[in-house]
């Protein structure tokens, strides 16, 4: 029997008395986009960092491609193919866009994906080409508008060369044309195009996005969080018309929905 790419079993933690994360399990498979969505303190950003290794769980398992990897420490997730991007963004603003890829580009993942990828500034080049900030290359990092600062994560994130991305907001702070042409070049790192030549199968992905219109004309399935529990689990148009989805999202009960 085939092993799950990613799998969440019972995933709990706490900060002090609030339960953030209550109990979650899930799973994504390798050729799927996720999104994660949720009103405000739902739980999701935590989620994300509890599989990344930058928290550790009170309780549950998450396991890759059958490897247990919870609790494990953020650079050996990212070994193992495993790369996310954060709302709140960390560069070395000092350095230039170009620097700041470069650093993804030496990680010991990255080093061993084959001869092409010794050429470090021309893959740290491509991947800013990709995330839609080429021009931007050697600016400073500290000079980059909020928009192109989560652009920049990204890029160094897929300069690592995972197998899985997790994205938590990608789109905050981009106007529409920025947003639709990010989800264009996810769509083709998904696929295995153009920067994802060396992923013949592309990328899986779980995203975070607030922008629900936007994330659900890429995602295959969503999956929901309340109060740091799955409510649903759906394609697209099944959450769109869940009534525990709408009535976590308005607060009002919902007594049916039109279709």
């Amino acid at each position: 029997m085939q092993l799950p790419f990613l799998e969440v079993e019972k995933l709990t933690k706490r900060f002090g008395g609030i339960v953030a994360v209550n109990n979650v399990s899930f799973r994504i498979g390798r050729a799927e986009i996720v999104g994660l969505i949720g009103p405000n303190g739902s739980g999701k950003t935590t989620l994300i960092r509890l599989i990344t290794g930058i928290l550790k769980p009170d309780a549950g398992k998450v396991r890759f491609r059958g490897d247990d990897i919870t609790g494990r420490r953020p650079w050996y997730i990212v070994d193992k193919g495993i790369a996310g991007t954060f709302q709140v963004v960390k560069p070395f603003r000092r350095l230039p866009c170009i620097a700041n890829v470069m650093v993804a580009c030496l990680s010991p993942r990255a080093a061993k994906r084959g001869e092409w990828v010794k050429r470090v500034e021309v893959k740290a080049r491509d991947a800013l080409e990709f995330a839609g900030i080429g021009d931007l290359a050697l600016e400073r990092a500290s000079v980059l508008s909020h928009g192109d600062l989560k652009r920049l994560e990204i890029a160094r994130a897929i300069a690592t060369e995972p197998d899985l991305l997790l994205l938590d907001e990608p789109f905050g702070g981009l106007n529409p044309a920025e947003t639709e042409l990010l989800a264009r070049s996810m769509k083709r790192l998904h696929t295995g195009g153009r920067f994802g030549r060396l992923h013949s199968e592309g990328a899986a992905m779980l995203i975070v996005e607030h922008k629900l219109m936007e994330l659900m004309r890429i995602v295959d399935r969503v999956i929901v969080l309340n109060f740091g529990e799955i409510i649903a689990e759906g394609t697209p148009e099944e959450i769109a018309k869940n009534e525990k989805v709408i009535e976590a999202y308005t607060g009002r009960e919902v007594t049916g929905v039109a279709s």
